[in-house]
């Protein structure tokens, strides 16, 4: 007999996603940043740095104001994570290095490259990481040749191939230059190996990714590792999460199929998600939130990276942070730093009057808290949206001032 899926209204949709990315009910706060980095299975980085870099403002989002220098060391002291290519460029933890054996082996059998690489370059820079490492692409012979960003010089492209075939490991990050050593040196004997085969390494990942997502549609699943939606079909029915419906998720005209098709982690469903909310701002780069697909179908928000838009054209601003409040996105805001002035330079709020009115309190207390984080001593704010909601946005900031340093 075919069981049917379990049903979940939008809005218990909605709560599985924040609890399973942790932003409802209560974090581990023992386990910390790397807790952090362990449950969500990777954390992207990205050059832009307006608060802070988008993996200080993951932990933050769900930890609170943690030190920023004990994100660096969470991240990168002790051999406990490595970076790879990912949804991105990620940190990850180590425990994931077999897992990623699929892609190992797809670069590795890759015929043709963007950059050329003369012969001889490739051992030269492994032969120079044994005897001197671990060293940054500079130390290895320059990292570029004196052209464009992308006119890589030949230690740079040979050492950046290292990594993709898993025989070299970015262990850290110096001054956001990459520090590679070789990988039997940084991972585990344990960990160091691609026995996995292609199914097996797709299968975990997947369940890694409906766990992180907590309810999920395939492609969802697919973009959470930038799996191929195919290779998520091939085995998601083994990776132990199971299909559910979700009220409005399906597509107009029917029955959810193929990449539409939605997907459980079966613990998510255990019990309602309940508990505390966490108010705070989001890096555009947070995993609860950089698939703009799922952002507009669970939350109903529409958001765009604006910082590779000619200003001209931006509507919120270089690098809005969309404001996380009750477990609803109800604004963004574009900052900068003034010197120890933290500056709201558009705050933007959702929904009509009555509900931006509603929300400007949220937005005090999440600018607030930034504030207080990176070590800003005032806010101002330049511009709002809606206009009249500049002198009651500035007089709660007011208040969240006081109540913080009371």
């Amino acid at each position: 007999m075919t069981v049917a899926p379990a049903r979940l209204t939008a809005d218990e949709a909605r709560r599985i996603a924040l609890r399973a990315q942790g932003l409802l009910g209560a974090v581990d706060r023992r386990a910390g940043v790397r807790g952090v980095l362990r449950h969500l299975g990777q954390i992207q980085l990205d050059t832009i740095s307006v608060l802070a870099r988008s993996h200080e403002l993951l932990p933050y989002a769900r930890l609170g104001a943690v030190g920023r220098q004990a994100v660096e060391e969470a991240y990168w002291s002790g051999g406990s994570s490595f970076e790879y290519w990912s949804h991105a460029a990620c940190v990850l933890p180590i425990e994931e290095w077999p897992l990623f054996a699929f892609r190992r082996r797809a670069f590795r059998a890759r015929e043709s490259w963007y950059h050329g690489l003369p012969e001889g370059v490739y051992q030269r820079v492994v032969d120079q990481l044994r005897a001197e490492g671990p060293l940054t692409a500079t130390e290895l012979g320059g990292a570029k040749n004196g052209g464009p960003w992308w006119d890589w010089s030949d230690a740079k492209v040979a050492v950046e191939r290292a990594l993709m075939f898993g025989e070299v490991v970015c262990v850290e990050r110096r001054g956001w230059k990459r520090v590679y050593d070789l990988a039997e040196r940084a991972v585990p004997d344990a960990l160091l190996h691609d026995d996995l085969d292609d199914a097996a390494c797709l299968r975990r990942l997947v369940a890694q990714a409906g766990a992180a997502l907590g309810v999920a549609t395939q492609a969802d699943l697919a973009d959470y590792h930038r799996l191929k939606t195919a290779q998520v079909a091939s085995v998601v029915a083994d990776s132990g999460l199971v299909e559910v419906t979700v009220d409005g998720w399906a597509p107009a005209g029917g029955r959810a199929e193929g990449r539409h098709r939605v997907w459980a982690d079966p613990r998510a469903l255990e019990s309602a998600p309940r508990g505390r909310h966490r108010t705070t701002l989001l890096s555009p780069f947070d995993s609860l939130i950089w698939d703009r697909a799922r952002t507009e179908r669970i939350f109903g928000f529409v958001h765009r990276l604006e910082a590779y838009v000619p200003r001209p054209r931006r509507v919120y601003g270089y690098f809005a942070m969309p404001l996380l409040s009750g477990g609803r996105l109800l604004g963004r805001v574009d900052p900068a730093r003034e010197g120890a002035t933290l500056v709201a330079r558009h705050a933007a709020f959702e929904g009509g009057p009555e509900r931006a009115a509603k929300s400007v309190p949220a937005m005090a207390e999440a600018l607030v808290e930034a504030a207080s984080w990176v070590g800003a001593e005032a806010v101002r704010v330049e511009r709002t949206t809606p206009e009249e909601l500049h002198v009651p946005l500035e007089r709660e900031l007011a208040a969240a001032f006081r109540a913080a340093y009371r």
